[in-house]
């Protein structure tokens, strides 16, 4: 993974949207959009950082073995969605409650703080050139 000040490229990313509601008032968010989780390719490993209510769990999986983990997303009915990671900032992140969608940004580096729910979240992502990776980068 890569260090402050490393020179090293950032780690590919993916978000992944699921419908999943272990809380009974995240049925009040959209269905398909009720959790987020991020997964980070590091070339070698897949990071996958995923914030629930009790804990963060944080699984690293040997690349060899899952090769294409945002598809093995995708085939359980998650919406995934490639993502840039912004290892630059020197200012911290501003506060909010802690939340996935929260984690998620912290991960990416992603400033947008109206950004709330995962729904949210998505539409930024998918919206904002900025958020996407470059046409051809990895992710």
């Amino acid at each position: 993974m890569r260090g402050a000040g490393s020179d090293a490229p950032a780690p590919g990313a993916w978000v992944v949207f699921s419908g999943e509601a272990a809380l009974w008032w995240l049925r009040l968010l959209r269905p398909g959009f009720r959790h987020c989780l991020v997964v980070l390719d590091d070339g070698r490993h897949w990071v996958v950082i995923d914030p629930t209510a009790p804990r963060t769990d944080v699984a690293v999986l040997e690349r060899a073995g899952t090769p294409d983990l945002p598809n093995r997303f995708r085939a359980f009915g998650a919406t995934v969605v490639p993502a840039v990671v912004r290892c630059g900032a020197i200012r911290p992140a501003p506060w909010a409650p802690f939340t996935c969608v929260e984690a998620v940004k912290r991960v990416l580096g992603l400033r947008a703080p109206f950004v709330l729910t995962p729904w949210q979240l998505h539409r930024h992502l998918t919206r904002h050139p900025h958020a996407r990776p470059a046409p051809g980068a990895n992710p």
